[in-house]
């Protein structure tokens, strides 16, 4: 072996592995745009069309309908979101379905201190549309649920449903959609639009590569430097 070969071979076989997995994670970073961008889609398509009938295993983000009773004893407030000067939390409310898993619904945004609010609560059977919102994982982070206060903090329809009583709760949280025309003022104050999960793919696949290239380059220009002396 010569001397060159002998001083870059260490390094090269050094390099190898990184380069592996730099490239093997920007080639999962473009798989995952090419997932994001069709599950945008999908919402993009699912806002524009009618809501389809609520299944057991609903597609994340889809629009959907289903009817039931409220369980306004069994109200839950879930998070904290401020709007405008308002500190307020979303309203979470078992809907009982005959024969089916009762659904926690997101009715929508009010305001933490509701002296004087006026509070929607129609009675009876009620059809309810909203998106299918998947279950958050509890991180360390997490704020502590209150469960004797019913005041939850992480998005877990199963954990709240047990905290509530409820024994057959749907995994996934049925986030209301404001009615068409509805007042801006009315409360609860359900969402306006489906979510877009952010796609910030494209971006760190662009980095993974651009550091792979930069390693390939690095290597290069080191082995050209030490082969001049």
């Amino acid at each position: 072996m010569s001397p060159r070969a002998r001083r870059i071979l260490p390094a090269v076989l050094a390099s190898i592995p990184v380069l592996a997995i730099l490239l093997g994670l920007g080639t999962w970073q473009v798989r995952r745009l090419y997932w994001k961008t069709d599950l945008l889609a999908a919402i993009a398509r699912a806002e524009a069309g009618p809501p389809v009938p609520l299944t057991d295993t609903p597609e994340p983000f889809s629009k959907v309908e289903t009817s039931g009773r409220f369980r306004y004893d069994l109200e839950a407030i879930l998070g904290v979101e401020v709007r405008g000067p308002v500190l307020g939390t979303r309203l979470v409310t078992p809907l009982e379905r005959e024969g089916r898993p009762t659904v926690l619904v997101d009715r929508g945004w009010v305001p933490l201190e509701r002296r004087g609010a006026a509070i929607a609560r129609p009675e009876g059977p009620v059809s309810v549309t909203g998106y299918v919102s998947p279950p958050q994982d509890r991180d360390f982070f997490a704020a502590t649920d209150d469960t004797a206060g019913r005041r939850f903090y992480t998005a877990d329809p199963r954990a709240i449903g047990a905290a509530l009583g409820l024994s057959a709760v749907m995994p996934d949280l049925l986030v209301a959609l404001a009615p068409p025309g509805a007042s801006p003022d009315a409360l609860p104050q359900g969402a306006q639009t489906l979510p877009r999960p952010p796609n910030s793919h494209l971006g760190y696949a662009i980095t993974w590569y651009g550091l792979a290239a930069s390693l390939v380059g690095v290597l290069v220009a080191w082995s050209l430097r030490k082969d001049e002396t």
